[in-house]
C-alpha cells in the first residue's frame, strides 16, 4: 500500500467548504503519480521515451464528506497489472480516520499515437509490491 497525505484548501471546496466532487480526481492523479515517482518513474521522462498512461475509466464512490482545512490520507493499491492496464485502487480517509472515498481508476499504457503500448517489464515489476 502507499499513502499519500495531503491538505485540503479552499480552492478544492465549493461555497459550503466541502471538497468538489470533481476535485477527488486530482486527488487521486496525485496519488498515483507519486506512487509511480516514488518508485523512481517519472511521467515526463517516460513520455520522452514514447510510455504515456492515459484513463480508460473512473469510479467514485463517495461515503462521507470532506472539509476545508482537513489532512486528507490516501491509501493506493493495485487491484491488477495487465501487458497494457494498470487498475488502481484507493481509499481516502479524512483527518479523524473516517473512509470517506473508495475509487478505482483503470489506466493504460499507450504511445504517443494513442495506440496500446506494453508496460514496460521494470514498471510492472516495481508496482508488484502495491498488488492486494
Amino acid at each position: 500500500m502507499h499513502i499519500t497525505k495531503r491538505q485540503i484548501y479552499y480552492y478544492d471546496t465549493d461555497a459550503e467548504g466541502v471538497v468538489y466532487y470533481g476535485n477527488y480526481l486530482r486527488f487521486l492523479e496525485e496519488a498515483r503519480t507519486k506512487m509511480l515517482e516514488d518508485e523512481g518513474f517519472k511521467l515526463k521522462e517516460l513520455a520522452n521515451k514514447n510510455i504515456l498512461f492515459a484513463i480508460k475509466r473512473q469510479e467514485i464512490d463517495y461515503k462521507a464528506p470532506i472539509y476545508y482545512g482537513e489532512i486528507i490520507e490516501i491509501k493506493t493499491k493495485i487491484e491488477e497489472i495487465t501487458s497494457y492496464r494498470i487498475r488502481f485502487y484507493y481509499e481516502i480517509f479524512n483527518s479523524i480516520g473516517q473512509k470517506t472515498t473508495i475509487a478505482r481508476t483503470d489506466m493504460v499504457c499507450i504511445n504517443k499515437n494513442f495506440n496500446l503500448n506494453e508496460i514496460p517489464t521494470e514498471i510492472k515489476e516495481a508496482l508488484k509490491k502495491y498488488i492486494l
